[in-house]
């Protein structure tokens, strides 16, 4: 380690061994043979360098009901993607067992309002139909 200026040779000790170099200030005294297992080191709380201010890290009610709107946004192309994955294989199908199977198959929580938009729209896209005698039974179409 190389000293830039001469005052800072003046101004410090340097001990040195395979781990690293110390750079003592003259003002301690130490005696130059003194060995390094008589220093104590207070190193810097490493926590207190990356602590995230609590305040900025709570989320207001607005940007939470806007950020969960984006993500099922997001999602509903999943959702959509298995209720007519479901409807395919099973041609026929009443509410209650669509709504069960789609939280066995979906990964995340959805509530089941959610889910009947997601039917509601598949149905005017024509993939699904209601049935025409019981109006809780969907048939698949395409």
């Amino acid at each position: 380690m190389a000293l830039e200026s001469e005052s800072q040779k003046k101004s410090c000790c340097v001990f040195g061994d395979v781990y690293g170099v110390i750079m003592v200030p003259e003002e301690l005294e130490i005696e130059k043979d003194a060995s390094i297992d008589q220093f104590r080191f207070q190193l810097p709380d490493l926590k207190q360098a990356f602590q995230v201010n609590a305040i900025q890290m709570k989320e207001t009610v607005e940007e939470n009901t806007s950020t969960t709107e984006r993500v099922f946004q997001d999602r509903q192309y999943q959702v959509d993607a298995a209720i007519v994955r479901i409807m395919k294989t099973r041609k026929v199908l009443s509410h209650t067992l669509l709504i069960t199977e789609l939280f066995q198959q979906l990964k995340f929580p959805i509530k089941p309002a959610d889910l009947k938009k997601r039917i509601e729209s598949l149905i005017d896209k024509e993939y699904l139909e209601r049935d025409k005698n019981n109006p809780q039974i969907y048939n698949y179409l395409a």
